[in-house]
């Protein structure tokens, strides 16, 4: 597992400027705030997806005061259809610690950057890296796989030991010269070469600037890593849901609950079974003005929900018990909806 450091490093920086991407809107700036929101937003979700949300979000939260003090209900308004809520709900407590706890400013080291909500090592390397051309690390998806077979690392990561041994090695490797201007584009060019080159299957190894030094490349047998034995265990369930229209128009939302799916979402009431769901409607007095609508399936990372949506129309006046509040459709289109529902009710209402 010998590689030389300087050739890896040179050839990454090289490569990411004659070949990597630089035409994405984060990559145009070193503002701690631009970055650390492209890094949560890109969290397990594709370039592609992220580039409209990322817009919206600075035109509405041009900074991190002005993201501190929002609502949490319009963040995840904003974020309604990226999916990972707890990403917008850790964003809003993170800007709320950074204005409180540094005037606004994000420090400049990944310890400190580390110890906020929802940033671990890798988003804090990352950010340190782009923004204060600090010589450190990151180790998402994308980088784990091109380093894992550069060095042929065949150690399981679902083992948190042999994970920290694959940290040590990245940090060895990166650049020790010129780091205002190496640093960023050594962590570009990582991401861009697991993004680009590096995919998981059928790797293009002839062109990688790697090449000659990639043990898996010389192997013959690159997509054996990374090594991760642990996977995550799939499941379904059936949710009922109720959708209570009033006649004005007006839906019926409650607040799920802090933890779970949708944790903090606005929702129609959910049940586990049919006859809770119908229990509910037949209190409202809505039994003869209640009708099934199609089931459909909502695939999560691990979990697969079949969601069985019942509408119920009330008259004005009647309400479910318990917490909760009538939103007009002017006014749910702009709260924080799971993706699924605010689809739905566009279909319904």
């Amino acid at each position: 597992m010998t590689v030389v450091v300087d050739s890896v490093a040179t050839r990454v920086v090289r490569w990411q400027v004659e070949h990597g991407r630089s035409h994405l809107p984060w990559q145009q700036t070193r503002d701690p705030y631009r970055v650390w929101l492209s890094e949560i937003m890109l969290q397990q979700t594709q370039v592609v997806t992220v580039l409209d949300y990322y817009a919206r979000f600075l035109a509405r939260f041009p900074d991190v005061r002005a993201l501190a003090s929002a609502s949490l209900d319009e963040v995840l308004g904003l974020w309604s259809g990226l999916g990972y809520y707890s990403r917008a709900r850790n964003l809003h407590r993170c800007a709320q610690r950074v204005v409180a706890e540094y005037g606004g400013l994000f420090p400049g080291t990944v310890a400190l950057l580390a110890d906020f909500p929802g940033i671990g090592r890798s988003t804090a390397g990352a950010i340190a890296a782009f923004c204060f051309s600090q010589r450190a690390p990151i180790l998402d998806a994308n980088v784990r796989r091109v380093l894992t077979r550069l060095l042929g690392f065949d150690a399981d990561l679902s083992v948190a030991k042999n994970e920290r041994v694959l940290w040590d090695h990245a940090e060895s490797l990166l650049p020790v010269d010129e780091l205002s201007v190496s640093m960023p584009r050594y962590t570009q060019g990582m991401m861009d070469l697991g993004a680009t080159i590096c995919v998981p299957k059928n790797p293009q190894c002839l062109i990688c600037p790697l090449m000659g030094l990639c043990a898996a490349q010389k192997s013959g047998e690159p997509e054996k890593y990374p090594v991760k034995t642990r996977k995550l265990s799939r499941r379904s369930e059936s949710w009922w849901l109720l959708v209570v229209l009033r006649e004005d128009g007006a839906v019926w939302l409650e607040t799920r609950p802090p933890k779970g799916i949708w944790a903090g979402l606005q929702c129609v009431p959910a049940f586990s079974d049919r006859d809770a769901l119908w229990a509910l409607a037949s209190s409202l007095g809505s039994v003869d003005q209640t009708r099934e609508v199609g089931v459909f399936l909502h695939v999560l990372t691990h979990r697969d929900l079949h969601l069985h949506p019942v509408v119920a129309q009330v008259p004005t006046g009647s309400r479910p018990n318990g917490d909760g509040q009538w939103l007009t459709k002017e006014q749910w289109s702009k709260t924080g909806l799971p993706a699924p529902i605010r689809k739905m009710l566009d279909a319904l209402v």
